[in-house]
């Protein structure tokens, strides 16, 4: 390890790596270190690495999980650098004899960000809904932990959070802190403690430290700075709880995302060479301009997925979910997106098939795509093949859907409360107890079912009420 310029946190370097060897030897419970593939993660884990490096291998008693989220949406260039790490510090932990594994994790089927976003419908995140963060980090991770705990009793959470980043997350840090211990409660994760060994750096110390210090398994600090050059700025951390910041300020993160205005780091990507990456922020760009007002009622539902319709006191409508066509016109964009970056980057795959497939169940049980338009939106996108489940059910398609409409435009009946309750019947089709039918049907006809003009009426009542108490 090289010297180090002694300025500030980075004078006591040496006293620092000691106290992180002595809280190894002082508690009786393992380590699972934050890494995101940032600044801060890279400088606490090395610190821990050097660190414990230094102690016999009877000593090093307690495993130590290092583990990294990938949310499946990350920028590509940071998923490749993360799982290049991962493979460099199994390999070193093994070579070095240090009692480390590392692990990537991400979020199950059901959470991930295109089964939600175009299988159920729900809008692009924003600063108000961002229901994106629990689903892709916090539950991956949290699921990590307590398994650990329930495991060994308990863990000690290692991450690389700093009191320079801002009055609010030192006032979180602060909240859980143990007097006399260098070790914090976690808020949320019981029998999971916290502790954070560079929790006083500044961004200067945290790259004189990174520009002067090899890393012990491999990795490439160099490379890691012209990254963060490229991209003009920071980094998401592990976010392991609902007060942790997730990103959303244009940082390193998911290219996707839409809970700030512009993605400013994947534009100086771009124009630092990175073309290839345009048809993602031409995607990003298009899913953020779903947010503006003026165009919600062409693409979202006015009911949500609970069946109720939310209109404000002053007689404004809340606009829901996306309506299945616009999913299915999201799909189809984002399928074409995949198929043109693969013209230059064959192995790149932006939505995997099994999300598909779950996708396409979603849309036929719960969104009464009756004509079963996944497959076809597939083969019309790209040159995927893939093994379609057929259901030996008689169910429903195309026909049968215009015929229904029909009926139910006579008889004025709304077609897609119909369309549940048919639904419901071929789900439950052939079970020997059928007793969970009649609570389905009772939440169909528990939906409001007001059509638009209802709709329209009740809010002008209530804009004219408004406008009445202000006069």
């Amino acid at each position: 390890m090289a010297n180090v310029v002694s300025n500030s946190a980075l004078s006591h370097l040496s006293e620092l790596q000691e106290s992180i060897r002595q809280t190894y030897l002082q508690y009786p419970y393992p380590w699972v270190i934050g890494y995101s593939g940032g600044k801060d993660s890279t400088t606490t884990l090395q610190l821990c690495w050097y660190a414990l490096r230094e102690l016999k291998p009877e000593q090093l008693t307690k495993p130590i999980y290092v583990i990294s989220t990938d949310t499946q949406v990350e920028t590509p260039v940071i998923v490749d650098r993360i799982q290049e790490s991962i493979r460099l510090m199994n390999e070193a932990a093994q070579e070095q004899q240090l009692n480390l594994t590392a692990h990537k994790l991400s979020p199950i089927l059901n959470d991930t960000f295109w089964v939600n976003l175009i299988g159920r419908g729900y809008p692009a995140p924003n600063s108000v809904f961002r229901w994106c963060t629990e689903r892709l980090k916090i539950n991956p991770s949290n699921r990590f932990i307590l398994d650990k705990v329930a495991k060994h009793g308990e863990v000690i959470l290692v991450l690389g959070s700093r009191r320079d980043e801002s009055a609010t997350r030192n006032q979180v840090l602060d909240m859980h802190k143990v007097t006399g211990m260098t070790l914090a409660r976690h808020g949320q994760l019981p029998g999971a403690w916290v502790y954070m060994p560079i929790e006083h750096f500044t961004t200067d110390d945290i790259w004189t430290y990174l520009m002067q210090v090899d890393s012990p398994w491999g990795g490439d600090n160099m490379q890691l700075a012209s990254l963060y050059q490229s991209a003009q700025d920071g980094e998401c951390p592990l976010v392991i709880d609902d007060k942790t910041s997730s990103c959303g300020n244009s940082r390193f993160g998911c290219w996707v995302c839409t809970v700030v205005n512009k993605d400013k780091s994947m534009e100086a990507m771009i124009d630092s060479g990175e073309e290839w990456m345009i048809p993602l922020l031409e995607y990003r760009d298009w899913l953020s301009s779903t947010q503006d007002p003026e165009i919600k009622p062409q693409q979202r539902e006015f009911k949500g997925r609970d069946g109720r319709i939310k209109i404000s006191s002053t007689g404004k409508l809340r606009w829901r979910t996306y309506t299945l066509d616009f999913s299915k016109e999201m799909l189809g964009k984002l399928l074409a997106t995949q198929t043109e970056l693969q013209a230059d980057k064959p192995d790149m795959t932006l939505i995997s098939v099994d999300e598909l497939r779950e996708i396409r169940r979603i849309w036929l049980t719960e969104r009464q795509d009756w004509a079963d338009s996944l497959p076809n939106i597939v083969a019309e996108t790209t040159k995927l093949r893939v093994a379609w489940e057929q259901n030996d059910a008689a169910m429903p398609g195309q026909l049968e859907a215009d015929l229904l409409a029909n009926l139910t435009a006579v008889n004025n009946v709304p077609t897609q409360l119909v369309q549940k309750l048919l639904d419901a019947e071929w789900q439950h089709q052939g079970m020997f107890r059928r007793a969970k039918i009649h609570e389905q049907i009772e939440k169909v006809f528990g939906e409001d079912w007001r059509d638009w003009d209802e709709i329209a009426a009740e809010m002008e009542r209530l804009q004219n009420q408004q406008a009445e108490n202000v006069e």
